[in-house]
């Protein structure tokens, strides 16, 4: 039995269906915060079988961008409506469950995208502890325009009669909007009638509960085996080296490679806490000098990547056969990676990104995995950082790109401009923690342009870089809004930069969300 299926055994499950939606994984991280251990399978994996193995307590059927008026669009499995368990059904999900038990689905002549109202209506236990109006938020051009026997109407808005309606004997239900965004302000309350009143979850996930269970099983996998893990010094990776290490102790040697693209201290940083803080076995790699050769004249980002992370295997490649002997690699694999890596239509896996989790390495080493966050979100994951002790300011530290300062410098790399940035960084974040600002933002750096501009310091010209700075606030990284700063922190913070770090005299303030732009710059 691997790690996954001897932890999931222990709970009790949901499953979450997916049609697709862009925000399924919201879904699974909602009805997680409420102590319930759910998963997401691709509705074409999703058949009797699977359901007779994985052994869900209730089913989550989600949105997707599809419409169930066209031919040959996704559908639920047929064994589901028989499995005997409760069933939520939301936007695409709603409709597909109507047109499949004898209901009807129209194009509508109003659309609704965005937020609206919800009228409920009746008692039903999926809306208890509402009011009789509801924020919620809509996104779709199909509704329901008939529903099957059995279904009653528990809820309506403007332009969707049946937003909400529900089978209580079977206790099949449906919403046409997304109670798994924000935006539906009882989303979460939603969700968790249908989980706790409806399906009867306990709610007994829990990260101290996963820390005993994760610690069994990672001593039942590995057995007296040797593990290596490389060591990014982020947050995944330390979490997972500090748990692997209560686990195992000193069969675990961790691996950290210096690419030259850190943050400032943070190799002595991450130095200090492993060897000296958790006693882990800590080899630490200077290779700076190698990447910053690889890269010299390379401007075109995804080169940047690519180079980065070929380099960094094998770098770690050779330092694990110097070790000799391992069979396991650890890695800091989450479970959003998981869920992309399966695509719910049958198509090409979105591929992970080879730094964030050494991509290739346990084919060319013949090494097993060994990955113990793949059950978590980021937010589980700081939750188990903090069972395991690791201080707070660490555990909630902002997300790092694996290839590092390359890609917030835009452009030629080069010792130099890698000095600058880092400097203007560390200034930049040491501004937003003196303003306390820092767990309010999602993530916050700074990106040296390949541009230089005239300036006057003191009596003289310069002719300097730019420096743009950037901060967001998200709950996920899948869009995200640019942090609103006052101006007065603006000014300030561009103050200290242009006057303590050599090589800039210019800085302005990125004000672009996600989407049209991305968080990062490359």
């Amino acid at each position: 039995m691997s790690q996954h299926d001897d932890i999931v055994e222990t709970h009790e499950k949901l499953l979450i269906v997916d049609f697709g939606s862009q925000v399924t994984k919201l879904i699974a991280r909602r009805v997680r915060e409420s102590g319930v251990y759910s998963e997401v399978h691709p509705f074409n994996r999703v058949d009797a079988d699977l359901l007779k193995k994985f052994g869900p307590k209730g089913i989550i059927l989600s949105g997707g961008p599809s419409s169930v008026i066209g031919t040959g669009t996704p559908r639920a499995d047929e064994a589901i409506w028989s499995f005997g368990v409760p069933v939520l059904g939301i936007c695409y999900g709603q409709q597909t469950m109507c047109a499949q038990l004898g209901g009807a689905v129209e194009s509508s002549d109003h659309q609704e995208f965005g937020r609206a109202y919800l009228e409920t209506t009746g008692n039903s236990p999926l809306f208890s502890g509402l009011e009789e109006r509801e924020q919620v938020w809509m996104s779709h051009g199909d509704r329901v325009s008939k529903l099957p026997e059995g279904f009653e109407i528990i809820g309506l808005s403007q332009n969707a009669p049946y937003a909400g309606i529900a089978d209580e004997d079977r206790r099949f239900y449906g919403v046409q909007f997304h109670p798994e965004v924000v935006h539906t302000l009882n989303g979460a309350k939603i969700l968790r009638n249908f989980t706790h009143s409806i399906c009867g979850f306990k709610g007994d996930w829990t990260m101290a509960a996963f820390k005993g269970e994760m610690i069994k099983a990672i001593q039942d996998q590995v057995g007296d085996g040797k593990v290596i893990c490389g060591l990014s010094g982020g947050v995944d990776s330390s979490v997972a080296a500090v748990l692997i290490h209560e686990a195992i102790g000193d069969q675990l040697t961790c691996v950290y490679v210096d690419t030259g693209m850190m943050r400032k201290g943070e190799s002595e940083q991450v130095t200090s806490l492993f060897r000296d803080h958790y006693d882990i076995n800590l080899i630490h790699v200077d290779a700076s000098e190698q990447f910053l050769g690889l890269l010299q004249g390379v401007s075109d980002p995804e080169q940047k990547r690519k180079i980065i992370g070929g380099t960094f295997i094998d770098v770690f490649e050779a330092e694990a056969k110097k070790i000799g002997g391992a069979k396991f690699l650890a890695q800091g694999t989450l479970y959003p990676d998981v869920i992309e890596s399966v695509s719910f239509d049958g198509g090409p896996s979105v591929t992970i990104k080879s730094h964030h989790n050494v991509g290739g390495l346990p084919e060319r080493m013949d090494m097993e995995l060994v990955e113990p966050l793949r059950e978590l979100f980021k937010d589980e994951v700081r939750a188990l950082g903090q069972e395991l002790g690791l201080h707070q300011d660490f555990v909630e530290r902002h997300p790092f790109p694996g290839p590092g300062l390359a890609i917030r410098c835009p452009g030629d790399i080069t010792k130099e401009r890698l000095d600058i940035l880092r400097e203007a960084d560390w200034i930049y974040l040491d501004q937003i923690k003196k303003h306390n600002l820092y767990n309010d933002i999602w993530q916050a750096f700074a990106v040296l342009l390949p541009v230089k501009t005239v300036g006057v310091m003191g009596d003289g010209r310069t002719y300097d870089y730019v420096l743009a700075l950037r901060a967001v606030t998200s709950t996920d990284g899948m869009t995200a809004d640019y942090y609103p700063f006052e101006h007065s922190f603006l000014g300030e913070t561009a103050t200290r930069i242009i006057n303590e770090v050599r090589g800039v005299n210019r800085v302005v303030y990125d004000c672009t969300s996600k989407p049209p732009g991305t968080i990062e710059w490359e």
